[in-house]
């Protein structure tokens, strides 16, 4: 067949300035579309997408809206949410991921942390225990729908290893203490040590490395200021314990004369790489000077009542804008990893505490557990939210299991009526970790195996305290 040459002249020109006939033009192509989904982006809009979708290129989102933006890219692949509640992945603003081996030990025993858990660490805590309770507490955490968790514990290397294995994001602080240790017998050691891991780890995409010294209490003021020092030449967070007990604040009260808040602000501790654990026992001006400084603040209520220590001031920081995010503390402390199962307590008791049932409301818990615990991370710019542009944290929560049937509000059936099993699917940095429950990335059977064993040297050596 003879072609007409000015047809093909025509047709160039349509190709060159990328105007292709009506149906046919090429579309973008994307690496993942979730489809069919009920969009909860958790902007700063709260915007909802009751027929949505969302686009992911690579580890970023790069389109978020209803059901059409999907016919605007060509995928590689689809998730057919099934009408479910996609959502941001969830923050875990503090845990010590490792303490699932130790997980259920002497739980209602008075002072346990000086009767069990420093003398276990000091017995039993190793790069082997380090590493094979990360895989396990991580393993948890994906399946509840956590894409990020702020750690504290030691050989945090091997917590970092296991991480990558996962595919979890996490910020890991190296324990910094005022005694000796699994991995340093000094807190100069200690410090060394965090360098070491802050130089192999500082330019991870999903590792960010941090120094954490583990109290007011359990270092003095100067070696506060080295850590503080350290971390500002190392250009990383920092991690802390703060205003979690009344012998805290007796202790620092009777060492300085000031509340523990105070304190860290007076050794140069208290600014925006700060993330606070606890902040149970604090002041009005506490409060404000935590908000001054830009400080990110951990809310682990289920731990804290569990410890029978109080309720924080949650809600008062959150409504004065203060950094506040979300977190279970250790596997040993809250007993569970996931923050699902906190959010329903934090909503019921501020209500108890402040005797008013409308205080608190659902969608102020799952902004804590959501964007709020990017902001005490100081990450909200690329996490927390399902936004173009930020990372590709993602949850497909299923809302036709039982108890999440009907739904008439989905922030309060997130907050009242879901529990960690209804995680279907976890993708983080772009990547599916879990999708309909089968975890991708680890052997599961073979990290619960490894936990069994090591809890039976745990359980011999616990029978000798």
């Amino acid at each position: 067949m003879k072609l007409n040459p000015i047809l093909v002249v025509l047709c160039l020109l349509l190709v060159s300035t990328d105007c292709y006939p009506q149906g046919q033009k090429e579309l973008p192509s994307a690496d993942l579309i979730i489809t069919n989904a009920y969009v909860v982006t958790m902007n700063e809009g709260k915007d909802i997408f009751p027929n949505g979708a969302v686009v992911v290129q690579g580890s970023r989102i790069v389109a978020v809206g209803g059901a059409e933006i999907a016919r605007n890219f060509k995928a590689a692949r689809t998730i057919d949410a099934q009408g479910g509640i996609v959502l941001p992945g969830m923050v875990n603003t503090h845990t010590h991921v490792s303490m699932t081996v130790f997980r259920g030990l002497a739980d209602d025993v008075p002072d346990r942390l000086r009767r069990f858990i420093f003398p276990l660490e000091k017995m039993m805590v190793d790069r082997d225990l380090v590493y094979w309770g990360a895989l396990h507490g991580s393993v948890e955490m994906v399946q509840a729908g956590v894409t990020t968790y702020a750690d504290m514990y030691y050989f945090e290397d091997e917590v970092a290893r296991a991480a990558k294995e996962i595919g979890i994001r996490a910020l890991l602080g190296e324990t910094v203490i005022g005694f000796p240790s699994p991995d340093a017998q000094t807190p100069a050691e200690g410090i060394e040590y965090a360098r070491k891991f802050i130089n192999a780890y500082k330019n991870d995409p999903l590792v960010t490395p941090a120094l954490a010294p583990h109290a007011p209490y359990t270092l003095d003021a100067q070696q506060l200021r080295t850590v503080g020092e350290e971390a500002r030449a190392m250009d990383v967070p920092v991690l802390i314990h703060l205003a979690e007990t009344t012998r805290e604040i007796e202790t620092v009260r009777k060492l300085s004369g000031k509340t523990p808040v105070e304190y860290l602000d007076s050794v140069g501790l208290l600014d925006r790489r700060l993330l606070a654990a606890h902040c149970i026992y604090v002041t009005d001006s506490d409060i404000e000077l935590l908000k001054t400084r830009g400080v990110g603040v951990s809310h682990n209520v289920v731990s804290n009542i569990k410890s029978a220590k109080a309720v924080a001031p949650a809600l008062r920081m959150f409504d004065l804008r203060l950094r506040i995010g979300l977190g279970t503390d250790g596997p040993m402390s809250g007993n569970t990893l996931d923050i699902i199962g906190q959010m329903g307590y934090v909503s019921k008791l501020h209500k108890l505490v402040n005797q008013d049932q409308t205080v608190m409301p659902a969608i102020k818990v799952v902004e804590m557990a959501t964007i709020g615990g990017a902001r005490a991370l100081h990450m909200e710019d690329s996490i927390g939210s399902l936004e173009p542009g930020k990372l590709a944290d993602v949850v497909i929560i299923d809302n036709d299991s039982v108890n999440m049937v009907p739904m008439y509000d989905v922030y309060s059936s997130l907050v009242y009526a879901a529990n960690a099993r209804d995680v279907r699917t976890t993708i983080i940095h772009g990547r599916i970790i879990m999708e309909n429950r089968q975890m991708k990335t680890v052997d599961v059977e073979k990290i619960k195996a490894a936990v069994r064993s090591i809890s039976e040297k745990i359980a011999a050596a616990a029978a000798k305290l």
